[in-house]
């Protein structure tokens, strides 16, 4: 009996354009799927800078005719004791809300990340005043920091010194406003730092022990040195936040100068003072000019926190 041959079928050829569907799929995909992200970047983020710093370069009166004048907006702003005053103000309050929020957000990361009891609900707990209103704040720590009836006023009281008031002072109304600041984003950091700490193996605080490592010494050995990509993030992300403050010192002291940060400006800050030029004044290219400042000057302290950390952790 004959063996029988299976009857082999010539495999099928891909017609052309089939092969050129497969490979734009291939190389085109991953574009397609992360284009939407710069599309919604390009219309709502480097649109509107780029025509910001077109306005800047303009006299742009609300009424009348637009003329180009070049850089006579930043010249005249470097020569302005009001923007000054604003940014001195910003850097301030940015300073003095942002060291203590840094030290109490990792004491209480690494206080969460022990084994304590009700530790999902003090987790929780620690963000919720990150989702309450600005307004509510405002007006409760306006209560807190009154002058005639306020609890903080109260309370220095008892130790004999006499009631303050807090909006009328420069460093007393820095320290209010830096302190609502404070509160409201405390537990978010406190939340990113510790996620970070979480995904540090367990293995090196192990071996830190079995050295004789504290948990001070791990903390500063390992924790720490291992937190710095975090602290690098959450940094930036607090100099772009301190340096557009805008609701806190606005809401702080209302009325119809509000946006001037009182009578003396003590606590007007640059967002404040863009808004005054532009929705006040209505000298629209020279709001242009301060929001461009803004910009810049946001741009300049990241770069210089990022140049400290790399030096610091010994990056190249």
């Amino acid at each position: 009996m004959s063996d029988v041959l299976p009857r082999v079928t010539p495999a099928r050829t891909r017609s052309p354009w089939r092969s050129r569907l497969s490979r734009w799929d291939q190389k085109g995909s991953p574009y397609a799927f992360v284009s939407p992200f710069f599309i919604f970047f390009a219309i709502f983020g480097a649109f509107p800078l780029l025509y910001t710093l077109w306005v800047s370069l303009h006299s742009w009166p609300l009424l009348g005719e637009h003329s180009f004048i070049g850089l006579d907006n930043y010249k005249e702003l470097l020569t302005d004791s009001q923007f000054w005053n604003a940014a001195k103000n910003t850097l301030g309050m940015f300073v003095l809300a942002t060291v203590p929020q840094y030290a109490l957000a990792l004491w209480l990361a690494v206080t969460l990340n022990r084994k304590i009891r009700a530790r999902t609900l003090f987790r929780v707990g620690v963000v919720i005043p990150n989702i309450t209103s600005v307004a509510a704040v405002t007006l409760i720590f306006g209560m807190i920091f009154a002058k005639s009836f306020g609890l903080v006023n109260w309370i220095l009281s008892g130790f004999g010194v006499g009631a303050v008031d807090w909006t009328a002072h420069v460093w007393s109304s820095w320290l209010a406003i830096s302190l609502m600041v404070d509160w409201r984003w405390t537990g978010y950091n406190a939340l990113i730092f510790l996620a970070a700490m979480q995904a540090i193996p367990a293995d090196l605080y192990e071996a830190a022990a079995i050295d004789g490592a504290s948990r001070t010494r791990q903390f500063w050995s390992v924790t720490l040195p291992l937190l710095r990509p975090t602290l690098l993030f959450t940094t930036i992300t607090s100099i772009i936040g301190g340096v557009q403050l805008f609701a806190e010192p606005l809401l702080f002291a209302p009325g119809s100068g509000a946006i001037q940060g009182g009578t003396l400006r003590q606590f007007q800050t640059l967002t404040m003072y863009l808004v005054e030029n532009g929705f006040t004044r209505f000298e629209f290219g020279y709001a242009g000019a301060v929001a461009a400042m803004i910009f810049f000057l946001v741009l300049i302290i990241s770069l210089i926190n990022i140049a400290l950390v790399r030096r610091i952790s010994g990056a190249d």
